[in-house]
């Protein structure tokens, strides 16, 4: 009913209960706009901050590779010295087997730290998840940016309808509004990929090409004929 009035200017409302109606339209449309908007922002900065932990997660992790593979090459030295000299005496042998025991407690803290979560294993894996949160919301992000613009498209060809009083201008804000919410839901549940949204969008729109120039001549014909 809501559709027949929206599409059909001679309904016995009239003139002000269709601009109504599509007033109302418009509304929701911008609502729609504005979530998407706020999604869209979101996953901007979702991304942003994911992306800055995650590459101090690896800066960390690097420092602490470093002075780990330090410690390994003291390590190593020393077992040199203990291989090559077998015969040396008691208390320095003790002495490179105290510093050695260190040096393997050290290396064993900076490969896992479980109780401060910042070994190697440790920041490995916090940098991989921060790494997925960076590329799930720049996956989310373009869904967004198609979902706006089908969006603002739409309330501009339901303005014009509201001006010429063309059914024609309100079908095709209706078509773009649904495409445009489309997308913003795919934006925050990832049900369909990308490519495979736009895949059949440019397969209508080469269909549809050769119509449209006639669409701006339709519009003005309609205006003129009321």
């Amino acid at each position: 009913m809501v559709i027949e009035e929206l599409t059909d200017p001679n309904k016995d409302d009239g003139e002000k209960q269709r601009a109504k109606w599509i007033g109302i339209y418009i509304a929701i449309l911008a609502v729609l706009l504005a979530t998407c908007n706020m999604g869209g922002n979101n996953a901007t900065k979702d991304a942003s901050e994911a992306n800055l932990d995650a590459t101090n997660l690896w800066a960390f992790f690097q420092a602490k590779n470093i002075r780990r593979t330090h410690y390994m090459m003291w390590e190593d030295d020393l077992e040199r010295q203990l291989a090559e000299k077998p015969d040396m005496p008691a208390e320095l042998r003790a002495a490179i087997d105290k510093y050695l025991a260190e040096y393997k407690g050290r290396i064993a803290k900076f490969t896992s730290d479980k109780e401060r979560n910042e070994g190697l294993d440790e920041l490995f894996v916090r940098a991989k998840a921060m790494e997925k949160v960076r590329d799930l919301a720049l996956e989310r992000d373009p869904y967004f940016d198609y979902g706006m613009a089908f969006l603002q498209i739409a309330i501009v060809m339901a303005s014009v309808a509201i001006v010429t009083g063309s059914a024609l201008a309100i079908l095709l804000s209706l078509g773009l509004g649904a495409v445009g919410t489309l997308f913003m839901i795919n934006g925050f549940l990832l049900l369909a990929p990308l490519s495979a949204i736009l895949a059949p969008l440019m397969a209508i729109g080469g269909w549809l090409l050769p119509a449209g120039s006639l669409i701006p001549f339709l519009l003005a014909r309609h205006a003129t004929a009321r």
